[in-house]
Order: structure tokens, then sequence, then C-alpha cells
């Protein structure tokens, strides 16, 4: 499964946002990528948060519905998913949060689950004085069979397809 997933991410498009794998090793990597946009920080920070499933691909989440994707924005708040058969699936776990400013996520997305890996996401609203300045940036670390250098150009695409995503649902001014 984990080189099916490899292989797919590495067809993905490269996003037009800043995007880099800023660090790589056997047991971590971190995947950084930044737009920027005209929107107001509160309409991102809405966006990203209640608006999930209008911009996070179905394609990344459990179900391949993004539309059972919620969002519980509060310290130990669920980012997390509805199951068919009344599963859920958590993909991130709330550990600071800031309205219009930056959210803090700790948990291992995807395939990450199944491996000695956790993680820890920032979303981060910056104003740039011309709109605001969206960054995404992943730490994973861990000990997983194989090492986890070489699945960090396909995290790093996942992460910059929901950015762009977000990108495109901001500029389509219905946040």
């Amino acid at each position: 499964m984990i080189r099916w997933f490899i292989a797919a991410m590495a067809l993905l498009p490269v996003t037009t946002a800043l995007a880099e794998v800023t660090h790589s090793s056997e047991h971590g990597f971190t995947v950084r990528h930044s737009i920027n946009t005209e929107a107001e920080a509160f309409v991102i920070y809405r966006t990203m948060t209640s608006h999930i499933d209008q911009w996070w691909s179905g394609d990344h989440s459990w179900s391949g519905d993004a539309a059972n994707l919620y969002m519980d924005v509060e310290t130990g708040g669920c980012f997390c998913e509805r199951l068919p058969g009344s599963g859920r699936v958590e993909h991130l776990r709330i550990i600071y949060f800031s309205p219009g400013k930056e959210l803090r996520f700790d948990g291992a997305l995807g395939p990450l689950q199944t491996m000695a890996a956790q993680g820890r996401m920032v979303w981060k609203i910056e104003d740039n004085g011309s709109g605001n300045t969206i960054t995404f940036t992943y730490k994973v670390f861990g000990h997983p069979e194989g090492g986890l250098g070489a699945i960090a150009p396909a995290v790093d695409g996942v992460i910059g397809e929901q950015l762009s995503r977000l990108e495109k649902r901001l500029g389509s001014g219905q946040g």
C-alpha cells in the first residue's frame, strides 16, 4: 500500500505555491508550502476550519468523500472524518489555535498512521502588506521500517495539493 501511495503522489502536479522539503532523513522530514492571497485573515481561517470539505480533496481521505471531513476547533479538538458503517478517523488533533492567525496540530496523516511516525502540522496566516500569506508546515518524525525520507516527496505533494486547492477556493471569493 505504501509503495502505491508513493507512486501515486509522485504523479501529482506541483502547485504554484512556494513549496519545499526543507529536511529529509531516515527518521524524519519537514515540508513547507506557502501561498499569498488577498483574502482577509478571518475569511481564510473560517474557510480552513469550517469549510474544510470545500478545499481538501476527497482523494486524500479514508472515505473518498471530502463531505465527511470536519473540524472541532478547540484545544484537543479533532480534524476528523466520518467513515461508512458509523466509523470515524482522527487525522490531526488541535493543540493550539489563535483565530485568524494560526492552528497547530499533532498527528499522522494517511498511511503515516500505520507507521511508527508522528507529526506536527502548523497552518499560519500572516499579513504580508498586500494581503496574507498562508503557510502549511508539516514535521514528521519516527522510526518506521524503511525510513521516512523516501516518502517525504509524496507527503509534500499531498500537502501542496491541499494548499493549492485552498488558494483556488479563496480566489473564488466564496470563503
